[in-house]
């Protein structure tokens, strides 16, 4: 069985998420130390008692669902399961930097610090209510390509997540994206709806984030990962750190190729799939792109004693 580990992205996060790996493993508590430590402040009590909506906020939705994916993953570690059972580890949009420090490429400092600056970055790239993200469901890559274009009409709206065969994100300028949802419609999309985010991730609008994320990766080491990443914007893994350091600051306004990636690793004979973290979203994408794949979420210490068996 070859394994693929793989880190979920911004949507997953729920309060309570890793206090019960915390609790069970020093090594996961270690890991929501460290990041308190590196961000100045008690991100672990908002994660564990905080209120949700405080959680949703991009600057600590990203590094909190980072922290909890580590966590997992060094518990998994503490079982005698390290990331280099793994084959390849890939994350979805901010996921990748939880793959990209699971596999030692990055720093458990440095990729909480740069989440906490991604968030606010991308938070801060379009004013509130200009901007907007929406699932189209029923339509292939191709067919709700074709739908953003005809919703542009000269304003940004483009196809962010290529999340599984029959689930695209459209993200760009609100009134667009809000075309985008009748145009899908007509077209034939089973559901088209206007996401609950606070930003238009993964689009030209993102640029000015885009340049504060180059910036600030100048200024970070990043090292050859211990397994292949599986990068978003290419869909194939990458290994060359300054490649890694490029392909971060396109992901801020590309799109997520996570179909692809997940085709990929299948073609490389990955038949087993983790979702190391919060949630199982990535799950029910995966077993719709790999269908003959296995696929375990490893979350809780329950999660992490049954995988060790």
């Amino acid at each position: 069985m070859t394994r693929a580990f793989v880190f979920p992205g911004q949507g997953a996060q729920v309060i309570g998420m890793g206090k019960a790996l915390a609790e069970a493993y020093p090594a996961a508590r270690a890991v929501f130390e460290e990041v308190d430590a590196a961000l100045g402040e008690k991100l672990s009590a908002l994660i564990w008692e905080g209120a949700q909506e405080d959680l949703t906020l991009t600057q600590n939705a990203q590094p909190a669902l980072m922290a909890t994916s580590i966590a997992a993953a060094r518990a998994l570690e503490a079982e005698g399961i390290p990331v280099t059972s793994a084959a390849y580890v890939a994350g979805h949009s901010l996921g990748e930097y939880s793959a990209l420090c699971a596999a030692g490429a990055l720093s458990l400092a440095d990729t909480a610090r740069l989440l906490r600056l991604r968030g606010q970055a991308m938070q801060q790239a379009v004013p509130v209510g200009v901007g907007a993200m929406a699932a189209l469901l029923g339509l292939d890559f191709e067919a709700a390509t074709a739908v953003a274009e005809e919703a542009a009409q000269g304003e940004v709206c483009q196809a962010a997540n290529d999340n599984d065969p029959a689930q695209v994100v459209v993200s760009g300028h609100k009134a667009a994206v809000e075309r985008a949802v009748e145009i899908a419609k007509a077209k034939g999309a089973k559901r088209a709806v206007l996401l609950p985010v606070s930003a238009p991730f993964h689009c030209a609008l993102m640029e000015p984030a885009a340049k504060v994320m180059a910036e600030a990766l100048d200024d970070v080491a990043i090292g050859e990962p211990v397994v292949p990443v599986v990068a978003n914007v290419r869909a194939v893994a990458v290994r060359n750190p300054e490649v890694i350091r490029s392909l971060l600051v396109e992901q801020v306004t590309g799109s997520v190729r996570w179909r692809e990636s997940v085709a990929w690793m299948a073609g490389q004979g990955v038949t087993s799939f983790w979702e190391i973290g919060a949630g199982k979203a990535l799950s029910g994408m995966i077993r719709r792109i790999a269908k003959e794949a296995e696929t375990r979420a490893v979350g809780t210490p329950e999660d992490v004693a049954s995988a060790k068996g």
